[in-house]
């Protein structure tokens, strides 16, 4: 009987050893705020995130972008599908979601179009219509499509009417990175290049 009762309470105790580990694996993971969300696209983080959470998010995720057409959701299931995270992998429904996302005016969703159709990324490149994109990421201050945009005007390709602006979106950029300062200035010094003198002052004004 000793024997029994001592080894129930090792049992016991064992399983108190273990059950608290049990519980905090299958804690739930909280859906992503917007503001968290926007900043792990911006990061480029946001594919990573998703699998750390042990995709358990897959599910809200697809509603908020296919039921409550959330932008910013629309832009995560949309990459989800198109790299296969946690899905399989489809990307026509993937680039239909990243379109829609762009459509909403989601600034993220609008350069990731116009990157891709610029690369030829999942469609064939196309350089006017990765312009259209990018410059109307580029109008509500995304600082990877001014970029882009900037090299696309460089390199010879797109309307010498969008030099200007370009340049004052550029010159007018605010960042904390070194390497993408001195970007924004070469890109500048390449486009001066290519206005007259009095343009360029133009685009330096500051801005009302």
């Amino acid at each position: 009987m000793l024997k029994s009762v001592l080894f129930i309470s090792v049992s016991v105790v064992a399983m108190a050893a273990v059950l608290p580990l049990h519980s905090q694996e299958l804690q739930p993971v909280e859906l992503y705020t917007q503001d968290e969300l926007i900043k792990l696209i911006r990061e480029n983080s946001h594919l990573q995130r998703v699998k750390a959470d042990d995709c358990q998010l897959v599910q809200d995720i697809e509603a908020r972008a296919e039921i409550m057409k959330l932008p910013s959701y629309q832009f995560l299931f949309g990459d989800m599908l198109a790299y296969g995270v946690c899905v399989p992998r489809d990307v026509e429904r993937g680039w239909d979601f990243m379109l829609q996302s762009a459509s909403q005016g989601f600034p993220e969703g609008l350069e990731q179009i116009g990157r891709y159709y610029h690369i030829g990324r999942f469609v064939q490149p196309d350089t006017n219509k990765a312009i259209i994109y990018l410059r109307e990421a580029a109008a509500m201050g995304n600082l990877p499509a001014r970029l882009r945009l900037a090299e696309i005007l460089v390199a010879g390709q797109g309307s010498p009417a969008d030099f200007e602006q370009t340049y004052r979106w550029l010159h007018h950029s605010i960042t904390a990175d070194e390497a993408t300062h001195a970007k924004i200035n070469r890109l500048k010094k390449q486009l001066a290049e290519k206005m007259p003198a009095r343009v360029v002052a133009n685009a330096e004004r500051p801005v009302r």
